[in-house]
């Protein structure tokens, strides 16, 4: 059966009418769908694709300069290639970029990769830096083979740079790229990626100070991500300047005195507490940890035996051995148990309970009266001393001298020592104090250790006959704007000390140096007065018989803390040379050296050795 005409006509008509209601239903669904990209989704949208055309990237400050007191520059900055990428314009997968990466600049693809996906997906457009401190060798790298590394790019950057090396380096300190933890504290919140910041020493006590700024500028890059033009550009602010109270001559003088030893030299102006010079043997070279430092060359040097990241001016705690004597002496005077004329027969050693304490001197020093005992660093008389003066007694002075409590120099970590007293082992150790402890407290053995800075700070207080200044290291600060801002300084304690305690101490020093069998007179100068003492703490208790021949790490420490000139004292000093064995022969002239290197005398021959003496078990002549 045909179709009428009538039919043909309807069904054409409804497949019309079906075909502009799917029409109009489909412009329907594209006209929301343009309403919701456009209204809805907007402003992300426009966003992004400003982004994409435009990009907003920091621009890092320079640091402020570092400057001795004389003003000769300890750390600058210097210009140096630094590789980022932007996780937006790398190819996905990453695998190839990074291997390339890789073989380009000497890292390992792990820590790339760790880098590029910690912040792929939170700041696409950020630039990541890779690595800073690039050769030229590896730049050409990158420039050679550009077109085949997607998203990277180098840019020119100030890099920090110590142009004396390792030279005051645990003073100085370093820097490195802020980290993931850094930022999420308040005092590195919202820095941006790639800057650097103090990690240690001076770099990361004034960090606030020396860090700057950062600025922006606006970037107009192509479909690749390669740089068009540059369209804002806030400029960023560097970092005001730090005026330290370091003279670098001493700071020299005093890191050859000590070179190849283990240990320490502080040199502290003791009217104020300025710290001329502080060197800590081994050190480390701040370019390294500043700059492209390797995942392998940072655990050699966690590793290293030597603890070349650890401050001992400020870190090490040590036994001060006879220098302490100092301590038990301004007791006693204080506390009227004896007169500087008041007399001991040493015969060598002193019977105490069931054993015998020894003197360095084997046969003794004969009769001797406190002078002598400071002079000659009379082990017996200390013991009689310390017996009758008590450990409490001795550790109130101690104390005041500013022992066993950090100095409050504006430098991380400062360990505070230990001053033992009966309070202190009843609570710590749960057990009475003994008497014959204290025999071994009184010259500088036992429980008691000190920082060398804290002997420093000692001796300072004795040259100035009672003022304790606070150690500083910061002259002053001085803004971009030009004004110059000197830092609070922190008035001294006076001690409760008699001037004739004092008088008594600093004649006895003198003696230590110019006296005849004084301990000191390696230390002895042509061109000033120098009082002094010295010390030579025992690092294990060895019987008589077996300290000679004794490995090296079992030898002695050597001390001598000292001041200049003996009647209007200008700088005040303490050497520390790790198993250097006597205080006298080993830390007595490197004392000299930096004592007259600062009151501006050349550098005086090598003084001859102090002669040998015989020792007891006790230990060396302190």
């Amino acid at each position: 059966m045909t179709s009428s005409p009538h039919d043909d006509f309807k069904d054409l008509y409804d497949r019309i009418t079906w075909g502009a209601i799917a029409m109009l239903a489909l412009l329907g669904l594209l006209v929301l769908r343009a309403w919701y990209l456009q209204v809805v989704e907007g402003d992300t949208y426009r966003e992004l694709a400003e982004t994409n055309r435009v990009r907003v990237v920091s621009v890092l400050p320079q640091r402020g300069l570092i400057f001795d007191r004389h003003g000769r520059l300890l750390v600058n900055n210097t210009p140096g290639f630094t590789a980022y990428v932007v996780a937006e314009d790398a190819p996905s997968p990453l695998d190839p970029l990074i291997e390339r990466l890789a073989g380009y600049l000497g890292l390992p693809e792990e820590d790339i990769r760790e880098r590029i996906e910690g912040q792929r997906m939170a700041r696409p457009f950020t630039p990541i830096p890779i690595k800073s401190h690039l050769t030229l060798k590896e730049v050409a790298l990158i420039e050679a083979h550009r077109l085949d590394l997607p998203g990277v790019k180098i840019e020119v950057e100030a890099q920090r740079n110590y142009p004396l090396g390792t030279w005051a380096s645990h003073l100085l300190g370093y820097v490195s790229e802020v980290s993931a933890t850094q930022r999420s504290t308040t005092e590195f919140e919202g820095l941006p990626l790639g800057m650097q910041v103090g990690q240690y020493g001076a770099e990361l006590a004034y960090d606030a100070i020396l860090r700057g700024q950062p600025g922006e500028k606006g970037v107009e890059v192509d479909a690749l991500g390669h740089e068009r033009r540059v369209v804002s550009h806030i400029r960023p602010a560097q970092g005001d300047d730090l005026y330290l109270t370091i003279d670098a001559d001493v700071q020299r003088a005093a890191e050859d005195a000590l070179e190849g030893k283990a240990g320490v030299v502080v040199a502290l102006d003791p009217t104020t507490g300025d710290v001329i010079a502080m060197v800590s043997h081994p050190d480390f070279d701040p370019n390294v940890l500043s700059g492209a430092l390797t995942t392998s060359r940072w655990a050699e040097l966690i590793a290293d035996p030597g603890r070349p990241l650890n401050n001992r001016a400020i870190q090490g705690q040590y036994p001060p051995g006879s220098t302490f004597k100092i301590v038990v002496a301004t007791a006693a005077l204080e506390r009227r148990i004896v007169t500087p004329r008041s007399e001991t027969t040493c015969n060598g050693g002193k019977f105490f309970g069931n054993r015998v304490f020894r003197d360095w001197k084997a046969g003794g020093h004969g009769i001797v009266d406190l002078h002598r005992a400071l002079v000659e660093s009379c082990d017996v008389y200390f013991y009689e001393l310390g017996d009758r003066v008590g450990v409490d007694a001795i550790a109130e002075f101690a104390r005041a001298f500013g022992l066993g409590e950090p100095t409050g120099i504006a430098l991380p970590s400062e360990k505070k020592g230990l001053i033992p007293s009966t309070e202190w082992k009843l609570a710590s150790r749960r057990e009475p104090w003994y008497p014959g402890e204290t025999l071994s407290v009184a010259i500088g053995q036992g429980y008691v250790s000190v920082t060398p800075l804290q002997l420093a700070t000692m001796i300072g207080t004795v040259a100035t006959g009672g003022a304790r200044h606070p150690p500083r290291y910061v002259r002053e600060i001085r803004h971009r704007d030009g004004t110059v801002v000197v830092p609070e300084t922190i008035p001294a304690e006076h001690l409760t000390v008699s001037a004739k305690t004092f008088a008594v101490l600093r004649e006895a020093l003198k003696g230590v140096v110019v006296e005849q069998h004084g301990t000191g007179g390696a230390a002895r100068s042509s061109i000033t007065q120098i009082a002094g003492k010295t010390g030579t703490a025992q690092v294990a208790s060895l019987a008589a018989s077996s300290r000679k021949g004794r490995p090296a790490h079992l030898e002695d420490h050597a001390w001598f803390v000292a001041f200049a000139p003996l009647d209007t004292p200008r700088i005040a000093v303490t050497v520390l040379v790790e198993h250097g064995g006597h205080g006298g022969s080993a830390a007595a002239p490197i004392a000299k050296q930096v004592i007259e290197t600062y009151l501006g005398a050349q550098p005086q021959p090598s003084p001859s050795p102090v002669a040998a003496r015989d020792r007891g078990s006790a230990g060396a002549p302190g």
